[in-house]
């Protein structure tokens, strides 16, 4: 069984941490590297006053939340454009 959301992007951080270059060596000054990550944050949608408009729906079933979503990967940051809206499916891991 899955249940289906639909969530908007409010807003989006970008912040830099230190990781290692190669993962299985040492926190050495030599394998070390800054790298950027993009945090993004989403929350449902809200109703518009239509009783039968998709958002009014998901706003009444889940009016609150938010979720939070932190990604060193480039490629994936354009894909979550501000204020715009996204399903999200949750589904059990087996």
């Amino acid at each position: 069984m899955s249940v289906r959301a639909k969530f908007k992007v409010s807003r989006w951080e970008s912040t830099l941490y230190k990781g290692k270059i190669d993962e299985k060596g040492s926190w050495s000054e030599g394998n070390i590297e800054t790298k950027e990550m993009r945090t993004i944050y989403l929350i449902p949608v809200y109703g518009n006053g239509d009783p039968n408009h998709e958002n009014t729906k998901f706003w009444k079933a889940s009016p609150s939340g938010e979720i939070k979503l932190g990604t060193v990967n480039q490629d994936v940051w354009p894909q979550f454009e501000l204020d715009q809206e996204y399903y999200v499916d949750f589904t059990k891991a087996k």
